[in-house]
């Protein structure tokens, strides 16, 4: 089974920049199958990775929260739970 967590941060204005360099810096203490990293409108900066994993609610390596003064909330993470790939979802028919 894979579950991937998902993280993601709002910066303080003027700061993503700073969120999103703080948020590659980032070191996980084990190395997952795969880590991207993403920002969104509103100075979002978002963080995927994806851990093998026996069950759904394995404890699995988190990013920690960044500085406060980096943000403009508290950070939101979500786990999900991989169903498969569909490889023909972007074929042309």
């Amino acid at each position: 089974m894979t579950v991937t967590l998902m993280w993601e941060a709002r910066a303080a204005e003027g700061r993503s920049a700073e969120l999103l360099a703080w948020a590659r810096a980032q070191a996980l203490p084990a190395a997952p199958l795969r880590r991207e990293t993403f920002t969104a409108p509103q100075d979002r900066v978002l963080v995927l990775t994806w851990w093998p994993s026996p069950h759904p609610d394995a404890p699995l390596p988190e990013l920690p929260d960044p500085p406060a003064p980096l943000l403009t909330r508290p950070v939101h993470r979500w786990r999900f739970t991989s169903h498969g790939t569909d490889d023909s979802a972007g074929a042309v028919a």
